[in-house]
This record gives C-alpha cells, sequence and structure tokens, in this order.
C-alpha cells in the first residue's frame, strides 16, 4: 500500500510539468508568436513540439472559417490575427518582429 501512495504522489508532481498550456509557454519563453499568425517553439521539447501543433492546427481552422465568412485570404485573415494577438501579449511574452527576431513584450 505504501508504495501505491508513493507512486501516486510521484505522478501528481510531475503531472504539472507534462501539462503544457499556451499561456504558460509564452511566460516561460518557450514557445513565442509569429507574424503570420501562428506560434513556434523557441525552447524545444516534445511538450513544446506538441503543444505548437495543436495550437497552429486550431488557429488554421479558425483562419480559414473567417476567410471562408469574409472572402479574404487566409493568409490576410492570419497576419491581421497576428497583429492583434502580439498587440495583446503580456509583459515578457516573445513575439518575432518583421525580421525574424524574437524581441520580449
Amino acid at each position: 500500500m505504501n508504495r501505491y501512495f508513493i507512486s501516486l504522489a510521484a505522478a501528481l508532481i510531475a503531472f504539472p510539468a507534462l501539462a503544457l498550456d499556451l499561456q504558460t509557454a509564452r511566460n516561460q519563453g518557450i514557445i513565442g508568436e509569429k507574424t503570420d499568425g501562428y506560434v513556434a517553439v523557441v525552447t524545444p521539447s516534445a511538450d513544446a513540439q506538441k503543444l505548437a501543433a495543436e495550437v497552429n492546427a486550431r488557429r488554421k481552422e479558425e483562419y480559414a472559417r473567417i476567410s471562408k465568412a469574409n472572402g479574404q485570404p487566409v493568409e490576410v485573415v492570419a497576419k491581421v490575427a497576428a497583429e492583434s494577438i502580439i498587440s495583446k501579449l503580456p509583459a515578457g511574452s516573445l513575439y518575432q518582429d518583421a525580421s525574424g527576431a524574437w524581441k520580449k513584450r
């Protein structure tokens, strides 16, 4: 029984480290916002790659929906979204400037 509680405690302690969300990843400089409306991994890890892929897939779907509804190319919708997202980032978040350099908000 003691081993069970030790294993359970270890799993609960380790779990938050595995559950990476966008805001945490931004705050920690793991993921940054790009000017094309998508995110990029700044500090590589499997969790960061997975999170970036999920965020970008959801954004791509949303940009396509907005594009279709407004008759605008997806790239235009994504760029407009990027400007809005970057302008609202909390202090300390990373974003790429027009030259592709990472900047801190």
